[in-house]
């Protein structure tokens, strides 16, 4: 079994992945406006959606997301946690990209 710091370590270098993923299927003028911290940030947020809408929890071999839902989490999240107004579709096409990252790498 691996060891706290293993785990870790596989975990940052998971996010990284998917950063540089998600850096390639958005915009240019995305890529200028959102900084790294950024979308790591809205990819945790999206976690905390899954976590909270009880759909990790789900026993159905396939489980419908609504990518609008999240995308409104985020950004009411951004509000709250950042003080910080994120653009809806910007959101929703970073939702888009998050699992498009985790269908390749299931």
């Amino acid at each position: 079994m691996a060891s706290i710091d293993e785990m870790i370590r596989m975990d940052e270098e998971e996010n990284l992945r998917e950063l540089a993923f998600i850096r390639q299927q958005i915009s240019s003028e995305m890529k200028e406006f959102y900084s790294d911290s950024d979308i790591l940030y809205i990819l945790d947020t999206i976690v905390d959606y899954y976590y909270t809408s009880g759909i990790l929890e789900s026993t159905e071999d396939e489980i419908d997301i609504d990518m609008e839902k999240v995308a409104e989490y985020v950004c009411q999240q951004g509000k709250k946690d950042r003080a910080y107004t994120f653009n809806p579709e910007d959101m929703l096409l970073i939702v888009q990209a998050d699992l498009d990252f985790q269908e390749q790498n299931l």
